[in-house]
């Protein structure tokens, strides 16, 4: 669709106000002035802490460095929904896509089905933060509005853009529990799954951290610590104006060795890193590893309002437990000094557990028009939600915490 084409005439809101949805195909065309009014409203109006990942910073440079666009499988579809003076006071970044890569939450097995039937899966439409496995609104609204009417009105409008596309599907991904909400209700299937996360009790520094483990999970950690930094390494956080293009450049050559082992082609390029750098410094921080004055591995950070998001990491010298020091413990460090309430760790990682992240339940709603495919996947979902729970449950009697805390 094309840029601001209309998808709906009218949405009632409970004020009976008059909206229109529009489409937008790049950030580019809404104003970011426009869209820093948005987020995850609670039902009393407040706004969620801030989310980097759903900002106007960070998805316009997705788009703008050429990391998610049309030519990599991600065309913007992006719901607006306005006030008949044009005002913006609801938003849903979507995009239309050709393949299922970058978004972890895997339907791949539903693709293969559908098409072993004579249906096609692709192109479908994806409402998620491209390559980022991480929790946050997704149904974004303003203060101007009612949220429950502003998610309401964003969840029909993507069930007619499914429509008026004629695709398989749309699928909300790492969305909240009041997304989901509202999603279900317009009659989305449900998905969970499962991360580790680091929980913040208040304390006052990692000592007192390893203090609620248990003797055995804490000599491991500080063991794991010690061997990080030997043969001489040393850890530098940087953010801010620490931030420049040289130490991007740094960082970007861990991420292509790391990211081509993994993926083949690395999602992101590198003026997306000089773009997050220019636009939003300081909620990126860089845990960089040096040896002999040299970065030889780093990962890369987001700071939120109560959380930090641990996302990729690379290296350019292979060193015992530095993957560990870099991406897990630096970052409970980190959301320990600055009273930050939880670190994510991003998808994945039983190994997470023995380190203090505990599990975590993530969500998903999923719209699928066609009344057989919809059954089978909702049959599907049922059984998996159970399976993730019992495997949760599991996991947290395992935890690396005293069984008196």
């Amino acid at each position: 669709m094309t840029p601001s084409d209309q998808i709906t005439d009218t949405c009632d809101s409970a004020a009976d106000d008059s909206f229109v949805i529009r489409v937008h195909d790049r950030y580019a065309n809404i104003r970011a002035d426009d869209w820093r009014r948005l987020g995850g409203a609670s039902k009393d109006g407040t706004l969620a802490p801030h989310n980097p990942f759903v900002s106007h910073a960070f998805l316009s440079a997705l788009e703008d460095s050429g990391s998610a666009t049309a030519d990599t499988g991600w065309l913007g579809q992006h719901l607006a929904l306005e006030t008949a003076s044009g005002e913006l006071v609801a938003a849903l970044p979507c995009y239309l896509k050709s393949h299922s890569q970058g978004e972890y939450v895997f339907d791949h097995g539903w693709a293969d089905a559908w098409e072993r039937a004579g249906g096609r899966y692709y192109p479908k439409l994806q409402c998620s933060v491209p390559f980022t496995p991480a929790t946050g609104p997704r149904l974004l609204v303003s203060d101007a509005i009612d949220p429950d009417a502003g998610r309401a009105a964003l969840a029909g409008g993507l069930k007619a853009l499914t429509t008026r596309l004629g695709v398989s599907s749309a699928h909300v991904t790492f969305a909240t529990n009041a997304d989901i909400d509202a999603l279900t209700e317009a009659d989305f299937l449900h998905r969970t799954d499962q991360q580790f996360h680091f929980q913040n009790a208040g304390y006052a520094d990692f000592d007192a951290f390893l203090e609620t483990l248990s003797s055995r999970k804490r000599k491991n950690i500080r063991k794991e610590r010690a061997t990080a930094l030997k043969n001489g390494i040393e850890i530098e956080w940087l953010t801010g104006s620490d931030l420049t293009e040289t130490v991007m450049d740094a960082f970007y050559a861990f991420y292509i060795d790391t990211g081509s082992r993994k993926w083949g082609r690395p999602y992101l390029t590198r003026e997306f890193y000089s773009l997050i750098a220019e636009r939003m410094a300081d909620d990126v921080l860089l845990v960089m590893a040096k040896r002999d004055r040299r970065y030889i591995a780093g990962a890369i950070n987001f700071i939120g309002g109560d959380r930090i998001f641990g996302r990729h990491w690379g290296c350019v010298e292979d060193h015992p437990c530095l993957h560990f020091e870099v991406c897990y413990y630096q970052a409970i460090d980190f959301a320990i000094r600055n009273r930050l309430d939880f670190v994510e760790a991003g998808a994945q990682g039983e190994h997470k557990l023995a380190r203090g992240y505990m599990p975590v339940t993530t969500h998903s709603a999923h719209y699928i028009p066609h009344p057989g495919f919809r059954n089978a996947v909702e049959d599907y979902l049922e059984t998996e939600r159970r399976d993730v729970a019992r495997f949760s449950e599991m996991l947290a009697d395992h935890g690396p915490f005293k069984k008196d805390n």
